[in-house]
C-alpha cells in the first residue's frame, strides 16, 4: 500500500519526518551493534584453539609428557603452545600470576605451598617422578644422614627436584653447615659424579630417561631408601615405590636387587578459568599418554585424581566418574563445545523462536485486517460526514461521490491472500451501502 494515497483523505496520517527517520536508523544501528558485541562476547571463548602449556627444561621428563600430548591435541583441532621453563616452580609462579599468558603446566607435588587464592586446579595427577641418589664410594648407602660431610648435588633453582632433595637432606641432619651442597643440573651432576668432583647427587625421572639410563647402565651406585616409610610420613606428598631387579638389564642382572625409591607425583595443573571442553580434552590425552603399565604402576593407575595438593576440577571429577559427556563422546569438538557453553543462552532463544512461529500465523492475520482497516477508517468518516450534513450543497456531493468511487477503486487494488478475500468483499458491501446513501442523498438535494 502506497505510504501517501489521495483517496485517503480522512485517516491519512502524516508522513514521517526526515529527523524522525534519522532516529529511527540510528536507535536501528545502536541496537544491532550492542547485539553482535554481546554476541562477540558469548561466543569467543567457545572457539579458544590455543593452550598455551608451561612445560619444563628441554629433554625433561615435562617436556616429554608435553611433546606427546600436543599431536593427540592437535587431532582435535587445538594447537599446544609448549614453553620451556626450570622446572615445577617456575612453572606454579606462571600460573598462578593471573595476567600470564599460561593456561596449563606440569607441577611437582610437594615442591610449593598452595594458597586459595592461587585460583589454580588440578586437572589430575598423571605420573609418579622417581627420585634417585646415585653414590661413589664403597660403602652401601641407604640412609642419607651417612651421606654428612659429602658433596652432595641437589638439582637446579626453580626445579622441583631441590625443594624436596633440601626437605629429605633436612629431615636427615644435612646442612650446609656440616656438608657441601652444591645445585647442579643433571648432566653436570652426572660428570661431576664420575669425575671424583662429588660424593652423591639427586636425579629425577623415569627409568626409561636417557639420562636415567645412562645412570643405571654405569658404575655408579643406586641408594635403596631404608627409611622410605618414616620419610613419606614426614613428606606425604610423596610415595614409596619399589624397582624391581633386573628391570634394568636382565641380562646383566641389573641391578642386582630391588631398590626402594621415593616419588613425588607429577600433577597437571591449570587455571580455575580454563574452560571444561579443554579440560575434557586435556584429560583424554593424560589417559592416552599416563594410562600404560609401567615399572612401578598397573595399567591404568595413572592419571587420577588422588591428590589433595589443589582443588581438583568439577569436570575431573565427572570424567572420572562417568567419561565424557554425552555431547564430546558423540559430536566433533568444536560443534560440542557450541552447544554445551551455550545451551543456557540457545533454551531462552529456543522458547522465543517457538513463541515468534506461533504468533507468526497471528501477525500476518493482524498484518492483512490493518491493510483493510484503514479503508474501513475512510468509509466511516466519509459516512459520517454524509449523515451529518443536513443540507448539502450538489458540489459537497459530487466530491463524496469522487472519494467513494476512488475508495472503491483502491479496495479493488488491495493485494491480498486468497484466503482474506472475503474480507475484501466485506469492505466492497461497506463501500456500496455509502455509494447508496450518497445516491440517496444525491435524489433528494434534486428533488
Amino acid at each position: 500500500m502506497p505510504r501517501h494515497n489521495p483517496a485517503l483523505q480522512r485517516s491519512q496520517k502524516a508522513p514521517m519526518t526526515r529527523a524522525r527517520r534519522r532516529l529511527l536508523i540510528i536507535g536501528l544501528i545502536a541496537l544491532l551493534a550492542a547485539s553482535g558485541w554481546v554476541m562477540t562476547i558469548v561466543v569467543e571463548p567457545a572457539f579458544q584453539r590455543t593452550i598455551v602449556m608451561t612445560s619444563g627444561a628441554d629433554n625433561g621428563i615435562y617436556r616429554g609428557f608435553a611433546d606427546r600430548y600436543e599431536p593427540i591435541l592437535k587431532r582435535a583441532g587445538i594447537k599446544l603452545d609448549i614453553r620451556g621453563s626450570s622446572g615445577s616452580v617456575e612453572n606454579y609462579e606462571r600460573l598462578r600470576d593471573p595476567n600470564s599468558a599460561y593456561d596449563v603446566g606440569f607441577i611437582q607435588s610437594g615442591t610449593t605451598s598452595p594458597k586459595e587464592t592461587d585460583n589454580l586446579q588440578t586437572i589430575a595427577a598423571v605420573s609418579y617422578e622417581p627420585i634417585w641418589v646415585f653414590y661413589r664410594g664403597d660403602t652401601t648407602v641407604d640412609r642419607l644422614s651417612q651421606l654428612r660431610g659429602k658433596k652432595i648435588s641437589m638439582g637446579v633453582p626453580g626445579s622441583g627436584l631441590l625443594n624436596v632433595a633440601q626437605s629429605l637432606l633436612g629431615y636427615s641432619g644435612i646442612t650446609s653447615q656440616n656438608s657441601t651442597l652444591l645445585q647442579m643440573n643433571a648432566p653436570a651432576a652426572y660428570q661431576g659424579l664420575e669425575s671424583g668432583q662429588i660424593d652423591a647427587a639427586f636425579f629425577i625421572g623415569r627409568p626409561d630417561a636417557d639420562m636415567q639410563k645412562t645412570l643405571l647402565t654405569s658404575s655408579l651406585k643406586l641408594m635403596s631408601f631404608s627409611q622410605a616409610d618414616a620419610l613419606v610420613q614426614k613428606i606425604p606428598s610423596l610415595s614409596k615405590i619399589v624397582l624391581p631387579r633386573a628391570s634394568t638389564s636382565v641380562a646383566e642382572d641389573l641391578p642386582r636387587t630391588d631398590v626402594t625409591l621415593l616419588a613425588a607425583t607429577a600433577l597437571l595443573v591449570s587455571k580455575d578459568t580454563m574452560h571444561p571442553e579443554l579440560i575434557y580434552l586435556l584429560l583424554d590425552a593424560a589417559r592416552i599418554v599416563h594410562g600404560r603399565e609401567d615399572y612401578f604402576t598397573q595399567l591404568g593407575t595413572f592419571p587420577n585424581t588422588h591428590t589433595d595438593e589443589f582443588p581438583i576440577s568439577d569436570e575431573s571429577v565427572r570424567y572420572f566418574k562417568s567419561g565424557q559427556p554425552f555431547l564430546y563422546r558423540n559430536l566433533p569438538f568444536w560443534l560440542a563445545s557450541l552447544i554445551e557453553r551455550r545451551l543456557l543462552i540457545l533454551v531462552p532463544f529456543a522458547a522465543l523462536l517457538i513463541g515468534l512461529v506461533q504468533a507468526l500465523p497471528r501477525l500476518l492475520e493482524a498484518r492483512m485486517r490493518k491493510r483493510l482497516v484503514v479503508w474501513y477508517r475512510e468509509i466511516k468518516a466519509l459516512e459520517d460526514e454524509v449523515w451529518n450534513s443536513s443540507e448539502p450543497t450538489r458540489s459537497q456531493i459530487a466530491k463524496w461521490s469522487d472519494e467513494i468511487e476512488n475508495i472503491d477503486a483502491n479496495a479493488s487494488r488491495i493485494r491480498i491472500p486468497y484466503r482474506y478475500f472475503q474480507d475484501v468483499y466485506a469492505l466492497k458491501q461497506a463501500i456500496g451501502v455509502v455509494r447508496d446513501r450518497i445516491a440517496h442523498v444525491a435524489q433528494r438535494a434534486k428533488g
